[in-house]
């Protein structure tokens, strides 16, 4: 049960990261802008229920500190793999377009 635990708790990180990179105005994923205020209230409350799930599997100090390098890793990650994985046109973002 708590391997499971542990793998839904980084996966509603990894959520979480995608949702707050959507809500940026540096956003190099085409896909996900539109709505950046909603990508953020979801970001923040995945973040949150990762927290609480990393809480209930190691503690309160241990589970804040997976919470943080899980979502750190994820939220690092996430311009890397638009500018290699992404669109064509990834280098720049909207505000950079317009």
């Amino acid at each position: 049960m708590t391997a499971w635990l542990g793998v839904v708790a980084f996966a509603m990180a990894a959520l979480s990261a995608v949702a707050l990179y959507a809500g940026s105005p540096h956003c190099m994923w085409r896909v996900l802008r539109g709505r950046p205020r909603s990508a953020r209230l979801i970001g923040t409350l995945l973040a949150l229920a990762s927290l609480l799930a990393w809480t209930q599997l190691f503690g309160v100090a241990a589970g804040l500190g997976a919470t943080l390098a899980s979502l750190m890793l994820a939220l690092v990650a996430q311009p890397y793999l638009a500018l290699f994985i992404g669109s064509p046109d990834a280098d720049t973002t909207a505000d950079e377009k317009a």
